[in-house]
């Protein structure tokens, strides 16, 4: 493997456990006092924070002209303002493993969009085979037929989001990535953005005062810096790298990461059933990734090289 595609497994491994804990952290902040519009504006918020100091110590400016900052405003509420506050509804009245099936459904939304934008004309057998698998593991792992809410608004809300989602990834993909701004700072805009578009819901929300529950807090600040901040700039970066599907596919591996972590943590018991769903959804992602390397001979590839820079 190359040292590009083991950099690209690191951020996918990091990108997965960071985001996979995000639902904790929602459900945390939910159970201690907080409305879902005040756990939206803090993510958002803390996360925007956490990404301008990153781009201030390196030096980044945020984008200046208007065009980049009309495709943020779209970019940010179907990607960021919208999903988090139909996540924090969801979860109020929906199962966690209902959560879990529906939001993987993002990355065959992803599919579906890429194949009517035209961006997935060459779709390998494998790679779609992958994503079908990808999504029958998530299904084993959580048995949404075992449990309540699948019916409910709690779980369309969370479908929305997860749709919204896919269409937030296609957008960043033909408007801001490769635009030549920097990812963090891009990123950093973005998240603020965010903040913008949640700060407008809060005083029509009614909702009520924030209690500083230490648990809250503590809950949002993990939300905010790292389940948010680092995870939306790894997630961008993965977007702007290898296209708006296969950055999706990283939404399989989320319960993955839960469990494992439930497993480890809470010493939650793990049947057959779950982990044979794991094992399948590890298969499946591996096989969207999957790339077959044919070399070409030195005198091919360097009289290829004036035809790729054009």
């Amino acid at each position: 493997m190359s040292s590009s595609g083991r950099g690209s497994v690191v951020r996918i491994a990091v990108l997965a456990l960071l985001w996979g804990s995000g639902f904790l952290w929602i459900k945390l902040a939910l159970n201690n006092g907080m409305s879902p519009v005040q756990i939206t504006f803090a993510r958002c918020a803390l996360g925007a924070t956490a990404l301008l100091v990153l781009a201030a110590r390196a030096r980044q400016r945020l984008p200046r002209d208007r065009a980049t900052w009309g495709h943020l405003l779209v970019a940010a509420f179907f990607c960021n303002a919208l999903p988090f506050f139909l996540f924090s509804i969801g979860e109020q009245t929906v199962d966690s493993g209902v959560a879990g099936v529906l939001n993987a459904t993002t990355p065959l939304w992803s599919l579906l969009i890429g194949i009517g934008l035209g961006t997935e004309r060459r779709l390998r057998p494998l790679r779609a085979g992958g994503l079908l698998l990808g999504f029958a593991g998530t299904l084993l792992i959580f048995a949404p037929w075992q449990q309540t809410g699948l019916l409910s608004w709690g779980a369309f809300a969370l479908l929305v989001a997860a749709v919204s989602y896919a269409v937030a990834f296609a957008y960043m993909a033909r408007k801001l990535a490769g635009r030549g701004t920097s990812p963090v700072a891009l990123s950093a805009a973005q998240l603020l953005t965010a903040t913008g578009w949640s700060a407008l819901a809060i005083p029509v929300s009614g909702a009520p005062p924030v209690h500083f529950d230490l648990t809250a807090l503590a809950a949002v600040a993990a939300l905010g810096i790292f389940s948010t901040g680092l995870t939306f700039h790894l997630n961008f970066r993965l977007i702007e790298e290898e296209g708006p599907t296969n950055a999706a596919t990283v939404g399989y591996l989320l319960p993955v990461v839960s469990v494992a972590l439930g497993a480890l943590v809470l010493h939650e018991d793990l049947s057959v059933r779950v982990l044979t769903g794991m094992a399948v959804v590890l298969v499946g992602v591996a096989l969207t990734r999957w790339q077959k390397s044919t070399p070409q001979p030195q005198s091919n590839r360097t009289a290829a090289r004036p035809v790729a820079s054009q």
